[in-house]
């Protein structure tokens, strides 16, 4: 059954349109009814300010909400829309979709597919839906990242693990504890001194500092296990060498470990951050990994983290006969 004209101006209708957040949430929830931590984690901003564009929209007869147990469910039904509010609605949403430069709203259902994903998860995990909140009950006593670092003691206590592109040894003080020793390499002084006064307080001693450009690596032939390179090609002009000396450098049956962002159109990193490249397509990766000579290789997009507010992540995978 289709809503009766609202008893709301034009004006106050357009009114309600003039704020950007409110667009992108009528964008969202047009596609999918959602709840308000839902439309929270998808526009990235708290539930309490959610909460008041969603009032807003709601009091101009843009959205409607329905219950659902303790939750509040909110859409926008075009069809339910009055006769004057889709004669506004349908050019203004066409011209946001026409809009050059708009990347927050791709970003938006980016994570409106990441949001739908758990949304899924979750219906379907038998402790999660029937037995109880296992899932919280897990992060409350144990934390998120038990998983995650409990997989990292799958790798062989005898390998050498190459980290390329340190910078300040995160990825370091993760793996020196697990394998023989991780070389860390970097083109930054500054950053090797970070790295290295991390690895003293954390009281780790295998890891190697060594000083050098990617594109030629300061290291011998086929002298490390495994070669990691995190979110560090996009700053270099001629990311293809790295991949070559990776190849160079490992032993026979090592592994090549890359992650890096996806294609992206936001330029203000150039300028903000020194980016040399917009992220990667998938091609051109597969591309590198054939030319530096590796088999088996594998590129494949991370989940989106919904809290996160940069461009999405693949991880590539590749081995050395």
């Amino acid at each position: 059954m289709k809503r009766t004209e609202p008893s709301i101006s034009v004006s106050e209708q357009l009114a309600a349109l003039s704020d950007p957040v409110r667009l992108r949430i009528l964008r969202v929830v047009e596609r999918e009814e959602l709840a308000v931590g839902e439309v929270a984690k998808v526009v990235q901003l708290p539930q309490s300010t959610v909460s008041r564009h969603l009032k807003v929209l709601g009091d101009a007869g843009w959205v409607m909400k329905r219950a659902e147990g303790t939750a509040t469910l909110y859409r926008l039904v075009q069809d339910d829309l009055g006769h004057s509010a889709r004669a506004i609605w349908v050019p203004v949403r066409d011209a946001i979709r026409g809009t050059t430069g708009m990347q927050e709203f791709e970003d938006d259902l980016q994570r409106l597919s990441a949001v739908l994903a758990e949304r899924r998860e979750d219906a379907q995990a038998f402790f999660g839906r029937l037995a109880g909140q296992w899932d919280d009950v897990r992060a409350e006593l144990f934390g998120n990242k038990f998983a995650p670092m409990g997989l990292l003691h799958m790798l062989p206590r005898d390998w050498t693990v190459a980290d390329l592109g340190c910078g300040t040894g995160n990825a370091a003080e993760l793996l020196a504890p697990l394998v023989h020793k991780v070389i860390a390499v970097d083109q930054s002084p500054e950053m090797l001194l970070a790295a290295r006064k991390r690895m003293e307080a954390a009281r780790i001693a295998n890891v190697d500092f060594v000083e050098g450009k990617l594109e030629k690596l300061p290291l011998a032939e086929k002298s490390v296990n495994a070669a990691v390179c995190f979110l560090v090609l996009h700053h270099l002009e001629t990311p293809g060498k790295v991949f070559k000396e990776m190849y160079r450098v490992l032993r026979p049956g090592g592994v090549v470990l890359i992650v890096d962002m996806i294609e992206h159109d936001r330029t203000s990193y150039k300028h903000a951050m020194g980016h040399r490249w917009l992220g990667f397509p998938q091609t051109i990766i597969e591309q590198f990994l054939e030319e530096a000579g590796v088999f088996d290789s594998r590129v494949r997009l991370l989940p989106n983290d919904t809290s996160a507010k940069g461009p999405g992540l693949f991880a590539a995978t590749a081995y050395r006969m």
